[in-house]
């Protein structure tokens, strides 16, 4: 279970017929009221990553959540969920666009991540993966539910240039905290940043996020977000992979690139991770894109290697990095989708 049951009618006020929240409509006669036009789309503001967390008053500090970026748009006449590369998956996530429908505000824009969280309540990217049908699927997820983290629009004003505490004092009068439905608070914790992060890590969480308490909402990577990981993770273009007549699908190891300037290069391969059902469908997907020479340059056995074209990129968790570049202790976790825009690794 992913989600806690929802209360029973018999357990709640007899007298009062159940029903959701109305949506709060707008009063057109108000006076003076200067609207901001809502956009379309708003580039998502990205986390610096660091290996501390800050010092100081200035920040604050959530929880880092392991599932897809969104934005909830809350329109006049329909809800679009978009990913962070702007594709629309409304119809890819039903009770989390209910869920904006039952929320009381007339428009608004919600910033956050869709996750399934496991049995720990801890958010799984594999899970997710598999509510929406692998990589490349076409599932609507009924598992996920949308941890909101900031409000970027509300009731026809724009709050990009407000500073974070404003515009978290609005989401958490929308959002409350502590409700259990499809969309939920991603809470602030006042804590020490480094005794969280350890606490964090304790848990088994992926790790920690700091915002800085003034700063308006700015797309892109600037510094105004940090992320703090208890084990690293990124992206890595498949490039091949190692056959093995006793391993899930015959898929021995991965063999993994990273980006440098317009190249790839090689930096490693996971041979774990893999759940029999992942495996059998990654390995599907890798027989339609073989090629015969390597898209990298690789010094390094090739018996039973098969190259292919790179095209599928797996998000690996990994715990560092060798002397000549190459990933240590990696685990596959899954592959990104088109959709998602997951950025590549990039050597420095």
């Amino acid at each position: 279970m992913t989600k806690p049951p929802k209360p029973k009618p018999l357990l709640q006020d007899t007298d009062k017929p159940v029903r959701s929240r109305p949506r709060k409509p707008r009063d057109p006669a108000q006076p003076n009221l200067l609207l901001d036009p809502m956009p379309n789309r708003i580039e998502p503001c990205l986390a610096v990553l660091k290996a501390r967390p800050p010092k100081g008053d200035d920040w604050v500090y959530e929880i880092k959540w392991d599932g897809y970026r969104l934005s909830v748009h809350i329109e006049p006449t329909r809800i679009r969920i978009l990913t962070r590369g702007g594709h629309d998956w409304t119809d890819r996530f039903p009770a989390i666009k209910q869920a904006a429908l039952w929320l009381p505000v007339g428009t608004a824009i919600l910033d956050g991540e869709a996750v399934v969280l496991d049995e720990q309540g801890r958010s799984d990217f594999g899970l997710l993966q598999q509510s929406l049908g692998g990589r490349g699927g076409k599932k609507s997820s009924s598992d996920a539910i949308f941890m909101a983290f900031d409000l970027l629009y509300f009731d026809g004003h724009d709050l990009r240039g407000s500073e974070h505490d404003m515009r978290r004092h609005l989401l958490e009068d929308l959002v409350p905290a502590r409700e259990q439905g499809d969309i939920r608070l991603s809470e602030e914790i006042e804590a020490d940043g480094d005794q969280l992060l350890a606490s964090a890590c304790e848990h088994g969480l992926e790790g920690i996020i700091a915002k800085r308490r003034d700063a308006p909402y700015r797309s892109g990577r600037l510094g105004d977000w940090l992320k703090i990981k208890c084990v690293q993770s990124d992206s890595f273009v498949i490039v091949g992979f190692e056959r093995s007549t006793v391993a899930r699908a015959g898929i021995g190891r991965l063999l993994l690139a990273a980006r440098k300037g317009k190249e790839l290069v090689y930096v490693g391969g996971v041979g774990t991770g893999f759940k029999e059902s992942t495996a059998w469908q990654l390995r599907s997907m890798m027989d339609k894109i073989k090629r015969k020479t390597p898209a990298i340059k690789y010094v390094g056995r090739r018996k039973n290697v098969v190259w292919l074209q790179p095209t599928l990129i797996a998000e690996i968790e990994y715990r560092a990095w060798t002397d000549d570049g190459k990933l240590r202790h990696s685990s596959y976790k899954g592959l990104r989708e088109v959709q998602d825009n997951a950025e590549v690794y990039e050597v420095v």
